[in-house]
């Protein structure tokens, strides 16, 4: 079953922008930067920005040329990329989340940067408002931050006689990271769960982690939404299986990967949203005066091969709030 839908917030037209107009003069090619923590190809996401660049008439080579920077999961080395992509002064700067944003803006403040799939904006010291952002930084959020609860909840739903779960999370995406963790601790409480974080930051540091989850005899998995995490999908996937783990993950992709339940925003469709803000300043909005996007609907996907391999019974009323089972 597969009734996806994703609704953005208004931009009040700041944005609309009818599909495959050229922005740029025939024969004027403009400079695109992209800044991410890991590899695109690693991040399966991040198609929806060369789809939604297509879809406004920007041919990479034709009308833009783009300008990419990796730090292939090393986030430390983030500042320096963003500084050499600040010297090369290209039109617009698109930051892949939130480490990343946050060294664009402290690389530069005049180049304009479209941030995408940011937690928290505001959180994170990106805007000081999600209406007006001002200065040079806009794009959209994920709100991953605000719906962390929300997943715990659904984990909950799923296998409520669990009550020991273990939290994956990247320490060296931080700021990110941590406003995570701490509204994972908070809903805890309140879901009366006892959570205990597991840092990871590469696949050889996942193996490790399980196997402290083995030890501490983990009864269920989080997967806080992270790069490293959406690269190392299907090794995850597995490990929880192998455990007995009943996991849930920020993004749906971990559910086609193995996962037990995803509950997120569309991040695709984030990544496609985004290419409207680089149109926009490509024809002269200025950032500052281009609202922040959230989204308001988000999409819940349940693998019910792996539910029946675990011995769960999905309760019928998840099933049919879900927007797409596996089967």
């Amino acid at each position: 079953m597969d009734r996806r839908r994703f609704l953005l917030t208004s931009l009040a037209g700041a944005i609309a922008a009818p599909l495959a107009v050229v922005a740029q003069q025939a024969g004027k090619v403009a400079q695109i930067a992209i800044l991410g923590s890991t590899r695109a190809e690693d991040l399966p996401q991040s198609e929806g920005l060369r789809q939604g660049l297509r879809e406004h008439g920007y041919v990479e080579g034709q009308n833009i040329a783009i300008e990419y920077r990796w730090a292939q999961g090393r986030f430390e080395r983030l500042p320096d990329l963003a500084a050499e992509l600040a010297k090369l002064k290209p039109a617009v700067i698109v930051a892949f989340v939130t480490q990343a944003s946050l060294a664009a803006k402290n690389a530069t403040s005049t180049i304009p940067i479209v941030m995408v799939a940011v937690g928290d904006p505001i959180g994170a010291g990106l805007v000081p408002s999600l209406a007006r952002p001002g200065g040079n930084v806009t794009g959209n959020s994920s709100v991953s931050v605000e719906v962390m609860g929300k997943s715990l909840e659904i984990l909950k739903e799923v296998a409520p006689e669990r009550r020991r779960v273990s939290i994956l999370w990247n320490p060296a995406n931080a700021v990110f990271q941590t406003q995570m963790v701490k509204e994972a601790e908070a809903a805890s409480r309140r879901l009366e769960l006892q959570v205990q974080t597991i840092a990871a930051s590469d696949g050889r540091e996942i193996d490790k982690a399980f196997q402290l989850m083995t030890r501490e005899r983990a009864e269920a998995l989080a997967v806080l939404s992270d790069p490293i995490f959406i690269a190392e999908r299907t090794r995850i996937a597995t490990l929880a299986a192998k455990g007995r783990l009943p996991s849930v993950s920020g993004v749906r992709e971990y559910a086609d990967a193995g996962g037990l339940v995803a509950y997120g925003p569309n991040f695709y469709e984030l990544y496609r949203r985004a290419a409207a803000y680089v149109d926009r300043i490509l024809k002269g909005a200025k950032p500052g005066d281009l609202p922040i996007e959230q989204p308001t609907m988000f999409e819940l996907v349940i693998n019910l091969k792996t539910a029946k391999a675990l011995g769960l019974t999905i309760p019928p009323s998840l099933l049919l709030r879900a927007d797409q089972v596996i089967e």
